[in-house]
């Protein structure tokens, strides 16, 4: 299984999510079983490193993001990934955008795993990574509850 997360800039929520997901793979004995990236929809960051607020945020959770620099989600993407995980409305209406179609329906809001319809808190513009990296959290351990049943597998 290929997993990708995606925000607008690839440089503090998709890459939060990436490294979040990664170590808790990696805690569960999955790491070798699924694979994980981020990306963004726009071309804004594309090349930069994650954002150190949000790169702060992980490490106070242990979590490194070391070497991770943005790049834009790609047409050709769709085939390549199993599960595209967004995390708001309009990273949803970017998405679709650059994939007209969803015939295996493979796009959603990272949200939704946790049982939840709103959008992952987006610090970019409330300057609260704990909240982003709490929302962000949430969905990963449910979405990790969903792989364990094997209903994604």
């Amino acid at each position: 299984m290929k997993i990708m997360f995606v925000c607008h800039g690839n440089i503090c929520r998709s890459p939060m999510a990436e490294f979040i997901m990664k170590k808790l793979l990696q805690e569960n004995q999955l790491a070798n079983k699924i694979q994980v990236a981020s990306c963004a929809t726009s071309t804004e960051e594309i090349g930069n490193p994650v954002y150190p607020p949000a790169r702060r945020e992980l490490a106070k959770h242990h979590i490194s993001c070391d070497g991770k620099y943005a790049v834009q989600l790609k047409k050709t993407d769709y085939q390549k990934y199993d599960l595209f995980l967004v995390m708001d409305d309009n990273n949803l209406f970017h998405i679709c955008r650059i994939f007209p179609s969803d015939p295996e329906q493979k796009i959603h809001k990272l949200l939704q795993y946790a049982g939840r319809s709103d959008n992952v808190a987006d610090p970019w513009y409330t300057g609260d990574f704990e909240k982003a990296y709490q929302d962000i959290y949430e969905g990963c351990t449910g979405l990790l509850a969903e792989l364990q049943k094997g209903n994604l597998l």
